[in-house]
């Protein structure tokens, strides 16, 4: 049997069961009731028509979300229903199916109550997938009728394939529902002279894009970016950047939405944004968004960058200064974290800096906590020293700016929360700051200063105790190259043990040794 999975990755937050039950709880309701609900015509008079449809445009993104959550819950039963058919559980089996044809109905009903158009395609699967949920649901409820193993057996494979054609049918249909509205949301960006039209839509395209990367790849292909650049070019909606931008990161995480904003010169719109100085900072620090998710090294598909590398240098000018003037955490944490992954790609990025001054303007923000305020926005910092230290020049900066100091402090970054993502950030932090100094050490004065703010100690603390490196692997190898660059500099900074255990052997057994070694023994 084929995965029952739904086609589109749904953004679910994980939370206290009790608390899911009771906002799943309203979903689960009588099917008859529902269809007798729904299916009242509600008159109105003609002068309240205009009011019933402006009032509609509020509650798209929630129709949406409760289709979705509607959808959810479907694809879970059906994948239930699988499993409890692999068991033979033909009770549980039949009243899951009875469940899935009332959810199938709720949500036919309730996507037609709130849209307004609806294609001939979508009316012929509504009715494929509806008729093949009563023939399941007919066929589940002979299977109850019978005990005899061998006819279950032979009607087993006939219900195996009834509930793969529900689910390939479901999937068509909510695929077709979200391409449907996807190209709704983007008639009324297009073609709506309104503001207000045209905001609620955009607003409902970055709800839509939330809910994961397929849904993303739909609004891509059904020309989301293309429209979005649209507004990004049109001055009269100027206030909508910001939102418009935001969106375009979103979308920009697939390789459909880069594609088409490498069609429609979206890189050049965008350095033209950031270089613009009448445009607010809340637009400049959305555009520095959109650069840091086109500029991932996560991403596996590259072929926007050779425009990106004709606009790199007043991108990164832009975006120095965006650094350099930020107000707040956020505008500083999106503008470092574009310079941060534009290093990873082109040297000439990071001799850019240099000439930029852009290492003194980091460590003088690094030393400002309300600018630089989380191990995230520390993170993106260290990650710019440590692409612009294989750069011979970078050594003098670093010693001007204090940097040894800060590099210093980073190796003691630790999670104050907890929060998973936190300490994740907290293990670059020190992993990178390593790395740093182990590649600046080459110079003698920096290594010196390393030296004097007793920076072996603290190596050789992370290397012994995987408690303060939060047992991380990658930390530790860090953590080892740079006390090896150290120790040649400084021999003397050593004790024996250190230098027998931690220098002296090959990189990989001191790595073992490390991380064999047991929390008594620090």
């Amino acid at each position: 049997l084929p995965s029952l999975c739904l086609p589109c990755s749904m953004h679910l937050m994980q939370v206290d069961s009790v608390q899911r039950w009771m906002e799943d709880l309203k979903l689960m309701t009588d099917c008859e009731c529902m269809c007798i609900l729904q299916s009242k015509p509600i008159s109105i008079e003609k002068d309240e028509q205009n009011e019933l449809i402006l009032s509609s445009q509020y509650s798209t993104c929630d129709n949406l979300q409760l289709l979705l959550k509607r959808a959810w819950i479907i694809s879970t039963e059906l994948t239930r229903i699988a499993q409890k058919l692999e068991k033979n559980r033909w009770q549980r089996v039949h009243s899951m199916t009875v469940r899935v044809n009332c959810h199938v109905h709720s949500l036919v009903n309730e996507y037609n109550t709130f849209t307004r158009s609806s294609s001939e395609e979508m009316h012929q699967l509504e009715k494929l997938l509806i008729d093949k949920c009563s023939e399941f649901t007919a066929f589940t409820e002979r299977c109850l009728q019978t005990e005899d193993e061998e006819i279950l057996k032979s009607m087993k494979s006939c219900v195996n394939e009834t509930l793969t054609t529900v689910a390939q049918y479901f999937g068509q249909l909510i695929e077709l529902v979200l391409t449907q509205e996807a190209q709704n949301l983007l008639r009324q960006v297009e073609l709506s002279g309104s503001l207000y039209v045209t905001e609620s839509a955009i607003s409902s395209l970055f709800s839509l894009a939330q809910e994961g990367a397929h849904l993303c790849r739909i609004i891509a292909k059904e020309g989301g970016v293309v429209a979005l650049f649209k507004i990004c070019r049109q001055d009269c909606f100027r206030c909508l950047y910001p939102q418009t931008l935001r969106t375009l990161a979103s979308i920009c995480c697939v390789e459909e939405g880069m594609h088409q904003l490498e069609k429609v010169d979206g890189i050049l719109c965008l350095a033209d944004i950031l270089t613009d100085t009448s445009h607010s900072e809340a637009t400049h620090a959305e555009a520095a968004a959109v650069i840091a998710q086109i500029t991932s090294p996560h991403l596996t598909f590259t072929q926007h960058l050779s425009s990106f590398l004709e606009n790199m240098e007043e991108i990164v000018t832009a975006l120095v200064k965006l650094c350099q003037e930020a107000s707040s955490g956020e505008v500083f944490l999106l503008a470092s974290a574009a310079l941060a992954n534009i290093t990873f790609f082109d040297t000439m990025a990071c001799e850019i800096l240099l000439q930029l001054n852009a290492m003194k303007i980091l460590l003088a923000a690094c030393s400002d906590k309300r600018i630089v305020d989380t191990p995230y926005s520390r993170d993106q910092v260290v990650t710019i020293l440590a692409n612009m230290s294989v750069l011979d020049q970078c050594a003098s900066e670093i010693i001007q700016g204090n940097g040894v100091q800060l590099l210093m402090e980073m190796l003691f970054e630790k999670s104050s929360s907890g929060n998973p993502a936190e300490a994740a950030a907290c293990e670059r932090v020190q992993q990178k700051s390593a790395v740093t100094l182990a590649r600046l050490s080459r110079d003698p004065e920096v290594a010196e200063a390393a030296v004097k703010l007793s920076c072996i100690p603290r190596l050789i603390k992370l290397c012994r105790s995987p408690t303060e490196r939060n047992n991380s692997d990658s930390v530790l190898v860090a953590c080892l190259a740079a006390l090896r660059r150290l120790a040649v500099m400084s021999p003397d900074g050593l004790e024996d043990s250190d230098f027998q255990q931690l220098v002296k052997p090959r990189l990989v057994d001191s790595f073992l040794l490390c991380t064999n070694m047991e929390e008594s023994f620090v």
